[in-house]
């Protein structure tokens, strides 16, 4: 089934979901329908689906914000905007749902920000991670201090912002912006072949990691061991649980309700 919309095609196959930005002539640049199509989409995701494949069309994945319509802004718009972008990536990461990103060409501003709020990344060669924005005479807005600077340190992204640079998908898996590297052209198959293995597993336990582990990295060293422990007993003594453990005696693989 696919339900085309003007800037993200959303197609369903089985329980996975794909999301291409089709704005190739911007280089698929975020504008304020995107974040309103992605807000809609995780807000209320498709029932059954069990995990999300983000890619672009035209050879990239995301050129960043669609400096088209900020130019015009007021620092009261400026402000409100940032905060609907953290809203949005919110939903993203911590929605419970896991989202793979397969990314070829320009993967920068917010673009990058879009992937840093996914879960899983994979990068072609031809990939070009860059935060540009401190080139253009502004800050980041949709997230980046709080999740890029989590990936590369802020030390690496003080000097991205400072410098512009550009890190290639190989420079990029080595700091952690990419979690895999493919060859061109092998994104979209290695997404499938992750999103496919990432649906088999329990609904509650990718819930568990995906909101567990990021929040846990927030609090304290005390605070973050007593929710693992509450986590690990929500977990293990449910149905899921259960089979989890049954199959593994049985030398089958689990099938999760």
């Amino acid at each position: 089934m696919t339900d085309s919309k003007q800037n993200i095609r959303i197609s369903l196959e089985g329980n996975l979901a794909w999301l291409t930005f089709c704005r190739p002539e911007k280089r698929n640049a975020i504008n304020d329908r995107t974040l309103a199509e992605l807000r809609a989409f995780f807000s209320a995701p498709p029932q059954g689906v069990r995990c999300v494949i983000i890619s672009g069309e035209g050879g990239h994945y995301s050129a960043g914000l669609d400096l088209s319509e900020a130019v015009e802004r007021n620092s009261v718009d400026v402000f409100r905007h940032s905060r609907s972008w953290h809203e949005v990536m919110d939903l993203m990461q911590f929605g419970g749902l896991p989202i793979v990103s397969a990314m070829q060409g320009a993967v920068m501003g917010g673009g990058l920000e879009i992937a840093a709020a996914t879960h899983v990344r994979i990068a072609e060669p031809s990939v070009k991670f860059q935060l540009p924005e401190g080139k253009r005479g502004i800050y980041v807005g949709g997230g980046a201090t709080a999740r890029i600077s989590r990936i590369v340190g802020p030390d690496r992204m003080t000097e991205m912002m400072l410098t512009g640079r550009i890190y290639s998908g190989e420079e990029g898996q080595r700091i952690g912006l990419a979690h895999y590297l493919v060859g061109e052209g092998e994104a979209l198959a290695k997404a499938k072949e992750l999103a496919e293995n990432i649906a088999t597993n329990s609904t509650l336990i990718n819930q568990m990691v995906i909101q567990g582990i990021a929040r846990i990295n927030d609090m304290s060293r005390a605070d973050g061991l007593y929710v693992e422990s509450l986590t690990a007993a929500m977990t293990q003594t449910g149905p899921d649980a259960r089979e989890g453990l049954k199959a593994f005696l049985e030398k089958r693989k689990p099938n999760f309700s």
